[in-house]
Formats: structure tokens, C-alpha cells, sequence
């Protein structure tokens, strides 16, 4: 059941006359600001309550009053439920990203290995996505690196195949994997089915955290090897539980099996950091950091309480949850995470024995990796601040863009455009152009091109203006973008070139000036200069990479669809004639002719193509 309540005041929002009309029951509420902007969401046991609560007058909250000034218009859902009140505001969270929510930032799907259980030998592999395919799955893990050192480890204790099935289909001789020990060659008979669905269940077992079970297995067939006088064998399986046992030490959790995850929370400032990390039958299977967007005056139980949601809120919950703070409305979010499992959800904020040391153990990364990031953030301010004054710019620069230009010799240009503020880089606001209709290794032109579409957003509000746009290039790409600005009445933009010179030389950049001509030089040990050198090269590799898959996209794409007139159908059509695209290029076009479909306009198109210059 959904209702939308609105008013609209073009000076101040009336609120009095918005909450007489305000309903009482269960439901989440949008606060917009004049540019129609979601800046705030929240959810109610009783709407009219809650929003009113906000135009008291004795509140001395700083950040609410300053929040209320900017609201222009509210919003209103109405559920059924305070439990699906809790799940919708978490959901426009996500969505929306309001400026005076906690949000988290974070849409990935978790990867997971996957073992193809049901073919007569099965294949291990990495797998992000839905579950579609029969078989079992082991997961999540919280990276994918973690999958693959997994995926590796698994390939020295135990070597089921890690290939494609159309690769396995297809070999007449092993590959370079049975050569160095990490496959067993089953595409190629070198292991009977039972030998292999000995090393399929081992690897089962060991990703289900049943080590104990698994030593146990080996040890008996170790000796059993023996006693029939198989030393080799008997030696091979030793070296193997050997070597398991020291991929265990590292592994392990505790001595019983566990699905849990274990999260922590610090604060300084006003940065928030989330360590979590990922137990999964009895193995720890790595731990991931996020930092949380948040106004100021947050407390850290604060901050799980809305991250427990977000990041559950399309994932697989663990049987149990340990957190570090003890979480405001415990039980309505109990409630939610049990209905949402199908099961109940453990959530713990006192753990006792090992589950504390893991606890302290994600605490103590958390305050780590915060202190790692309130230095580094303080550290690009400074370089910011300092890089401002030597640019003779009046105020601190808060947001920085860089655009540069890849091809080979013209073809699959591509530019980029990289976003740095205090925090350093911006990557989810990275951009990156497709630039058509230039001369072909024109970059002034290239440039022009992906500054105006950049900046024609910008003046719609897509995004924000820079404090400074910095071009890799010298006065002549710097004088082509200052010219495309001009012409979408882009002014006062403080744009400036950053150079290597005539020798090249790292550390000898001259950085032009366009708002008087004027060549800088900074000395090479610089700060400001090494956060200029370091924006320059992302933007760099940003459009290397962008120009590579272009590159990639072409080898893929068949000469014959260039051809004007020439469908899927009848390039299908043509191929199977003639067998091939070698063939097609050897034949007339009288021969061309000869295929249904083909007229004598288009068989010369053909020709032509395969022939020019």
C-alpha cells in the first residue's frame, strides 16, 4: 500500500500545514531540497510523530536545524509494517545516497567458488552472479583475489581441472597445466573417474572447513598405499597432507566449524570506518574495509545500524553476526534480517572466547586502516592547499579533473577523465569518451570534443564544476579546450597544462598557466607537483585502458561488417559458401554473385572492401 503527500512552496516549506494533513501510520519519509534532491531519508513507527519531531523548536540539533532549512518538499511511503518501513529506507538509500544519510558505497556482488558437481568430471571455478548452474557453491568471498589464491592453493593440494569445458572437450594431449603439476589430465584419460572423484571430494570437503575429516581420509589411504607396498604413492599423499596442514594453519578460525561474519566500527572526525570479515565453515576467507559516507556527529553504533542493512540487503545472510557496538532498534532489525534469511540471524555485540579475539582482531584493523585514511586524506589537503597558492588561485581547491587522449596512430581514440577531491580519487566519477568525427590523431580536436560533452553535464548539474581542469598537454591542447569552454559559455574555469618538456624527463614538468600564458616551474621533490604527476598518470592509464578495450572490441569485429548492405544472415550465408574469410578475399566478384541474397552492388561493396589500396 503506497500514498504520496506532497506540498510545494516556492519560499519556505509550511510545515504546519503539512503535518495536519500527516498521517500517523508506519511508513518512510524523503526530504528534498529546491533542486528536487533527496537530502534525507527516514522511516517511522508513526509518520506524523517522527517529521514533526524535526520543526520543534527546542531542538538543538545543529546539524537537524540545518538540515530542515534546506527542505523544500516531503515525500511520504506508507507500509504496513515498521519492518518494511526499515527495508525501504535502506533501499533508497542505496538508491538516492542522501547527503545527510549514512550511506554505504558498495553495489558489488560478492564471488564465490563454484564445483560442477554433476558432470563426470567436474570443474572448479570462480562464479559472480546468480546461481543458475547445478552445483555447489562455496562462499562469499570478500574479493575476488581471495577466490583466486583459493582457486590456486587448491590446485597444488588437490588438481581437479580449472579449465573451460569447451577447452576439456577439445584436447587431444595435456596441457601445460598437467605439465606443471596442477591438473590431472582427465580430458585425456590420465586419471581414471575414481581417482578423480577422490580429488573432487577432498576439495569439497576442504572447502566445506571439514579438515579434520580430510587428514583423517588421507592418512588412511596413505596407509593403506603402504601396506600394499605403493611407497610413491604413499610418500605422494604425505607430502599432501603435509602440505594441507600448513595451508590450514593460516586458514583456520577456531576448532569448530563457524558461518559468521565479524564487523567493527571506529570513528575519527568525521570519517567512519567498517572492517568486516568473512567466516565461512570454520575458515576465515579474508576481510574487506569500507568507508561509510556520514554527516557529522555519528556514533559508531550508528553507523552499524544502517550499514548491517545496506550491505545485507541483497546478499546471502551468515548464520550469526558479531558486532562491535551494541545497535539502536536490536530487535526490529533482528526481526527484518530473520525475515529476510527465512531463518534466525544471530546478532552478538558481547562475544566471549574466540569469537572476542576475532572481534578485537577486526577492531584493531578498523582503528588501522582509519588512522591510514585520516592521514592520507590529511596529507592530499595539504598537497591541495599548498598546490593552490603556488597556481595563485584564492581559495583552497576542493575538486580537481584531468583529461587525456589515447590512440594508435588515431585509430580507437579514446579519452579520459579522472576526479580527485581531498579524499583522492574519485572513481565513480571517472568518465571516459569515444571520440568521433576528428581527424584521425588530431588531439587538440579530441580534446575539444570530450571537454564540451563533459561540461555541457556539468552545466546541467549533472555533476559538479572543478576547481581546476588539468589537461596533459602543453599551451596548444590547453588553448583548444579553453576555446570549446568559450563556445558552451563555460566561464571563469581556472584550466591549466601539465608537460613533460623536451627531454621527457619525470620531475622536469612545466605546468602553463592559461589565465595569463605564464610557464611554471616547480622543483622536483614538490608535493604539489608529485599529486599533479599523480593525477597526470591516472588519467593516463584510465584512457590506455579504455583505448585497449576499443582495440579489443575491433579484432573481434569481422571485416564483413563494415560492408554497407551486408546483414548477419547473408555474412552467415557468404561464409558458408565459401568456407572462410581467406576465400571470400580470393573471389571475384562474379563469383560473389553466386550467393543467394548477393546482388551485383553488393558483391562489388564486397570486393572493394577486401581490395582498396
Amino acid at each position: 500500500m503506497v500514498e504520496m503527500d506532497k506540498i510545494k512552496d516556492s519560499q519556505v516549506f509550511d510545515h504546519v500545514a503539512y503535518l495536519n494533513k500527516l498521517t500517523s501510520k508506519p511508513g518512510v519519509y524523503q526530504m528534498m531540497d529546491k533542486q528536487d534532491r533527496c537530502i534525507y531519508v527516514g522511516k517511522a513507527k508513526n509518520l506524523k510523530n517522527r517529521v514533526g519531531s524535526y520543526f520543534n523548536k527546542s531542538n538543538k540539533d545543529v546539524r537537524k536545524k540545518l538540515m530542515v532549512s534546506h527542505i523544500h518538499q516531503i515525500d511520504v511511503v506508507i507500509t504496513h509494517t515498521e519492518g518494511e518501513a526499515l527495508l525501504l529506507e535502506n533501499q533508497l538509500i542505496k538508491r538516492f545516497k542522501p547527503r545527510y544519510n549514512i550511506c554505504l558505497r558498495d553495489d558489488k556482488t560478492y564471488p564465490h567458488i563454484y564445483l560442477s558437481s554433476l558432470q563426470e568430471f567436474p570443474r572448479l571455478s570462480f562464479h559472480r552472479g546468480a546461481k543458475k548452474a547445478k552445483g555447489q557453491y562455496f562462499g562469499p568471498y570478500p574479493s575476488a583475489g581471495a577466490v583466486r589464491d583459493s582457486l590456486n592453493v587448491l590446485q597444488k593440494l588437490f588438481p581437479v581441472r580449472q579449465c573451460d569445458d569447451s577447452f576439456f572437450k577439445n584436447r587431444s594431449r595435456p596441457c601445460l597445466q598437467y605439465q606443471i603439476k596442477r591438473c590431472s589430465a582427465p580430458c585425456v584419460g590420465l586419471i581414471s573417474a575414481s581417482d578423480y572423484s577422490d580429488d573432487v571430494k577432498n576439495t569439497s570437503l576442504f572447502l566445506e572447513g571439514k579438515s579434520k575429516r580430510l587428514i583423517n581420509s588421507l592418512v588412511d589411504k596413505m596407509e593403506h598405499a603402504a601396506k600394499e607396498l605403493m611407497f610413491e604413492k604413499a610418500a605422494q599423499i604425505r607430502d599432501q597432507i603435509a602440505q594441507l596442514r600448513k595451508v590450514l594453519e593460516r586458514q583456520y578460525v577456531s576448532g569448530q566449524e563457524g558461518e559468521l561474519d565479524v564487523i567493527a566500527c571506529d570513528i575519527k572526525g568525521n570519517v567512519a570506518c567498517v572492517q568486516v570479515f568473512f567466516i565461512r565453515k570454520g575458515q576465515n576467507l579474508g576481510n574487506r574495509v569500507f568507508f561509510p559516507k556520514m554527516p557529522a556527529g555519528k556514533t559508531e553504533a550508528e553507523v552499524l545500524a544502517a550499514f548491517i542493512l545496506q550491505f545485507y540487503l541483497d546478499k546471502t545472510l551468515p548464520k550469526e553476526i558479531i558486532m562491535s557496538h551494541a545497535i539502536a532498534e536490536f530487535d526490529l532489525t533482528q526481526q527484518v534480517l530473520n525475515k529476510k534469511a527465512g531463518r534466525i540471524v544471530a546478532l552478538v555485540f558481547t562475544p566471549r572466547g574466540r569469537r572476542a579475539h576475532w572481534l578485537k582482531m577486526a577492531s584493531n584493523n578498523a582503528q588501522m586502516a582509519l588512522k591510514q585514511k585520516v592521514t592520507s586524506r590529511e596529507t592530499t589537503r595539504d598537497r591541495l592547499s599548498t598546490l593552490s597558492k603556488l597556481l595563485g588561485l584564492d581559495t583552497i581547491a576542493k575538486r580537481m579533473e584531468c583529461f587525456d587522449i589515447s590512440h594508435l596512430q588515431g585509430d580507437q581514440t579514446v579519452a579520459s577523465c579522472v576526479v580527485y577531491n581531498e579524499d583522492g580519487p574519485l572513481k565513480a566519477d571517472y568518465r571516459r569518451f569515444n571520440i568521433s568525427g576528428v581527424t584521425a590523431g588530431d588531439d587538440y580536436a579530441a580534446l575539444a570534443q570530450a571537454v564540451t560533452r563533459r561540461f555541457i553535464r556539468a552545466m546541467n548539474k549533472e555533476h559538479p564544476m572543478p576547481d581546476i581542469l588539468i589537461i596533459d598537454g602543453g599551451q596548444g591542447q590547453v588553448s583548444s579546450v579553453l576555446n570549446a569552454l568559450n563556445e558552451i559559455n563555460v566561464p571563469g574555469l581556472f584550466v591549466i597544462g601539465i608537460s613533460k618538456g623536451t627531454d621527457r624527463k619525470v620531475g622536469m614538468e612545466k605546468i602553463y598557466r592559461a589565465t595569463d600564458g605564464q610557464l611554471l616551474i616547480f622543483d622536483a621533490d614538490e608535493p604539489a607537483l608529485l599529486l599533479l604527476q599523480h593525477i597526470r598518470d591516472e588519467a593516463h592509464r584510465f584512457a590506455i585502458s579504455g583505448h585497449r578495450q576499443q582495440r579489443a572490441k575491433a579484432k573481434k569485429r569481422s571485416v564483413l561488417e563494415s560492408v554497407e548492405g551486408l546483414g548477419p544472415k547473408r555474412r552467415q550465408v557468404l561464409l558458408k559458401q565459401f568456407g572462410g574469410l581467406r576465400e571470400i578475399q580470393s573471389a571475384g566478384v562474379e563469383d560473389l554473385c553466386t550467393v543467394t541474397g548477393i546482388n551485383k552492388a553488393l558483391a562489388q561493396r564486397i570486393y572493394d572492401r577486401f581490395h582498396d589500396g
